[in-house]
């Protein structure tokens, strides 16, 4: 039988790249099912049944959730919960319902406790505090996982869960106040080389560690877990701890990125550091041992990655 594959978030930056990773394996395009927001509100239950009542997805990528940097999950906790957790049930329950067997859940590294020993292992999962910047988000996807888990030991089902590091690349969200921070510093030293201006400022100490993914090594790592024989995932997984942690395996400081995204911008002016402003954890680092043992790499360099995001946003600039 020929696999029919909604993507759910298809228009999002993970979304449209797991889109890009089922072409290029030989997926057709009549194989992939998608749907905008105004065709179909992933909040609304009845909405959500009557999509797989009618269409009989056998695989499900669930991508789609409300996303944002500090700022965003700080001015927005509620919706940033509310709206994940109704997606999230909404999806993984209708799968179930209509008889789809595979499904594949994005979640985040910020599920791990603020303070959790580094590299973070996929063992650290409900073992202290969540960073407060951003609990209800993570909370959501906590509960995300354990949906999957759930219908996995009640009824039978493959529903995996994969947790992305810090994402950034094609398709990426450079708003001035809801992005995260790759983008937020292309856009940040885009605007100052082109503005001439003296300086850039960046909020916090510049001392946290960050690690980060290009968005289309993250979607194949989706298609790969996806694709595993359930002999060789549940090798690597326990039942009630199957979330597998997908990373790219070295970290750099937030100075470091910002230096490298001005050299990659060609920005000359001063880098300064607001710490008046938040920092978030002082380091987040995957342990993403168990997909490495499965036979999965990266492949694109975070310089090279950040060339690829620039390039990918002055094309966007220009199609405005």
């Amino acid at each position: 039988m020929d696999e029919k594959i909604y993507v759910a978030g298809h228009r999002g930056m993970v979304g449209s790249a797991i889109i890009r990773a089922l072409r290029t394996r030989g997926v057709e395009s009549s194989q992939i099912l998608t749907r905008t927001h105004d065709e179909l509100d992933l909040i609304n239950q009845g909405e959500v049944e009557a999509f797989f009542a009618r269409e009989r997805p056998t695989q499900v990528y669930l991508a789609a959730a409300k996303v944002g940097g500090i700022h965003a999950n700080n001015i927005f906790p509620a919706e940033f919960i509310y709206e994940n957790l109704m997606v999230q049930a909404n999806v993984i329950h209708a799968a179930h319902r209509n008889n789809v067997q595979k499904l594949l859940f994005l979640g985040s590294s910020c599920i791990y406790p603020r303070l959790v020993p580094q590299p973070m292992a996929e063992s650290a999962l409900l073992t202290g505090s969540l960073e407060p910047t951003n609990e209800p988000y993570a909370i959501a996807k906590i509960a995300g996982i354990k949906l999957c888990e759930s219908y996995n030991r009640q009824y039978g089902r493959d529903y995996r869960s994969v947790m992305p590091t810090n994402l950034y690349g094609p398709g990426d969200n450079y708003h001035h106040e809801n992005s995260h921070v790759v983008p937020a510093l292309i856009r940040r030293f885009h605007e100052a080389k082109v503005a001439d201006a003296p300086q850039v400022v960046i909020w916090g100490s510049g001392k946290p560690r960050r690690e980060f993914l290009y968005v289309d090594d993250m979607a194949n790592a989706s298609v790969f877990v996806m694709n595993l024989e359930a002999a060789e995932y549940n090798a690597q997984v326990e039942p009630q701890m199957s979330l597998i942690n997908v990373g790219f395996g070295s970290d750099v400081t937030i100075a470091e990125l910002a230096q490298m995204v001005s050299g990659v911008i060609g920005y000359q002016g001063e880098i300064v550091f607001d710490r008046d402003k938040p920092d978030g954890p002082p380091r987040k680092l995957m342990d993403s041992a168990r997909l490495l043992a499965m036979g999965w790499r990266p492949t694109v360099g975070l310089e090279d990655g950040i060339r690829l995001a620039y390039q990918d946003m002055q094309q966007h600039m220009c199609r405005k």
